[in-house]
């Protein structure tokens, strides 16, 4: 995250965080359940439930970190199809792209997207994981609101995303 970063990012990461940190959600939920509060209010709440199966590298598998899940399910609720449509659809090609230019800032900082590397010889219970996870959740909660903030100006703004 940038030191520039927009009062509403900052709050995302703050909040997503907080309810890491504070035990009320998994990484994944952390960051759906914020982004809901903070930018998509009309998010029904079962799309916390539906971010519930990614935490520990999706179902306890130690693969792709679960803040990437969530914000990666936060960008299809607020960009994706709702709909059948061909595979060329223009919502569909944007949040995948999106959704790319997510895990490659989490790649960029981090190397490789998955838990296992990451938590590699930690205690799952210990402090170094839970803070390391409150990072990794605070940071995509972070990239997920300014991509949000950037497409919805770029819409606002009358160009073609």
């Amino acid at each position: 995250m940038h030191m520039d970063s927009s009062p509403l990012v900052l709050k995302v990461q703050q909040d997503a965080e907080e309810y890491f940190r504070g035990g009320s959600f998994y990484c994944s939920e952390a960051i759906v359940a914020s982004v809901r509060d903070n930018i998509a209010p009309d998010m029904p709440e079962s799309m916390i439930a539906a971010a519930s199966g990614f935490p520990i590298g999706v179902g306890r598998s130690k693969c792709m970190c679960g803040a990437i899940s969530g914000s990666i399910l936060s960008l299809g609720y607020i960009f994706g199809r709702t709909g059948p449509s061909s595979p060329t659809d223009p919502k569909s090609q944007r949040t995948l792209e999106l959704a790319n230019e997510l895990q490659e800032a989490f790649r960029a900082n981090h190397r490789v997207l998955c838990c296992s590397v990451h938590t590699r010889g930690m205690d799952m219970a210990s402090g170094e994981h839970k803070a390391q996870c409150v990072a990794f959740t605070g940071e995509m909660a972070a990239k997920t609101a300014e991509i949000i903030e950037r497409e919805r100006a770029s819409a606002a703004s009358g160009r073609e995303n």
